[in-house]
């Protein structure tokens, strides 16, 4: 087949989850002999027109220059561009920003959708851009022949709001069997001796809540807020709020997975607490990392940990585990997990599931997907 990735900022991956699935499954579909091609921004930092047997076409991408409303020209021209190609499949990531042109998208393609989590719900967002997210999503919805939900949660919402099926296909991850303890000498951190979560610091992933517990916790030990605190004016709240506790250390970004595994695995307790979208990357790379994961209670997380996590939902639950729990007291849990990645998410079934959609959807088979 001939096959196009849409809607990212491209690969190899130095943005996020979307990208990260774009660069594992192309590079999974050229392997297995087809013809695959990814669209990346003009700005990527990958300016070569192959990788890894994956075709790359760069498109004009303003966003530097003028803001959010780039991310719509950019995928303008990602859409204008496949009008010339001749796809048989489009496989979309998101809709936030693409939905609005599905007009222009190619008659002959079948357009897959992957509907990401529900973005309208995101605090950041003004009433007004909530509304259009919104309006975006049933776009979406409607001008798409195939939908993918990552989330149980998503499926069924996306069945109970517009009455439309869509196949549940995860996120994935790999488990990670290279643990360095060196890496720990750059934080100065000891093995099992520290809490952290890893998120973008907006209000929806309850942060707040987080750290109010770590506050009123009476242990007293490292805890690393992972994620950029100098892009948005919650993340600088943070940062004030809780600038007097010497034990709380916002590290900003960190990209390098390697190094993300090796906090992840050498911590006590892994702190989840998104509660909006689906199933969010550094839940699956938590758990494929050896985390003990305390996560927010809500049905996303839920349907992914199971009975295999603690949950919380006020900062006195956050504080209550780590003033009482031990990692090294919860083998059965962390190998369950790790069960759970190798039998449910691991990269090589998620890219099988995907692979095997997409064949059914070019062969007109309907009955395989719902």
């Amino acid at each position: 087949m001939k096959i196009a990735i849409l809607g990212t900022r491209g690969i190899p991956n130095y943005h996020g989850g979307f990208e990260q699935f774009a660069e594992y499954f192309s590079i999974y579909l050229a392997n297995n002999g087809h013809e695959v091609f990814v669209y990346n921004s003009s700005k990527h930092p990958y300016q070569e027109e192959n990788f890894q047997g994956v075709n790359i076409l760069h498109c004009y991408d303003p966003e530097d220059r003028i803001g959010t409303v780039g991310q719509f020209i950019y995928d303008l021209n990602c859409i204008l561009d496949s009008r010339k190609r001749k796809y048989d499949i489009i496989l979309q990531l998101g809709y936030t920003s693409n939905s609005i042109w599905h007009w222009l998208l190619p008659k002959n393609s079948k357009i897959v959708t992957n509907m990401d989590g529900l973005e309208w719900k995101r605090s950041k967002y003004s009433k007004l851009v909530q509304f259009f997210l919104v309006y975006a999503e049933g776009l979406a919805i409607k001008s798409s022949d195939f939908l993918v939900a990552d989330s149980i949660g998503i499926k069924e919402y996306i069945k109970l709001k517009y009455n439309k099926e869509s196949k549940y296909i995860a996120y994935g991850a790999n488990v990670f069997s290279t643990p360095n303890k060196n890496v720990l000498k750059k934080y100065d951190l000891n093995v099992n001796e520290y809490d952290m979560l890893i998120a973008r610091l907006e209000p929806e992933n309850n942060i707040e809540v987080i750290l109010d517990g770590v506050n009123k916790s009476t242990i007293k030990r490292p805890f690393l807020v992972i994620g950029k605190y100098d892009v948005n004016k919650f993340g600088a709240y943070l940062k004030k709020k809780y600038k007097d506790n010497s034990d709380i250390k916002f590290i900003g970004g960190i990209y390098d997975i390697e190094e993300l595994n090796n906090l992840r695995y050498f911590s006590n307790l892994y702190f989840h607490g998104h509660s909006v979208g689906g199933t969010n990357p550094s839940l699956l790379e938590g758990m494929a990392s050896n985390s003990l994961i305390i996560a927010n209670n809500n049905i996303f997380n839920k349907s992914i940990l199971k009975e295999d996590a603690y949950y919380f939902e006020t900062s006195e639950d956050v504080s209550q585990y780590i003033d009482s729990l031990k990692k090294e007291k919860n083998y059965n849990i962390l190998k369950q997990n790790i069960n759970k990645i190798e039998n449910k998410f691991s990269w090589d079934l998620i890219n099988k599931e995907y692979l095997n959609l997409i064949l059914e959807i070019n062969r007109g088979n309907l009955k395989f997907l719902y």
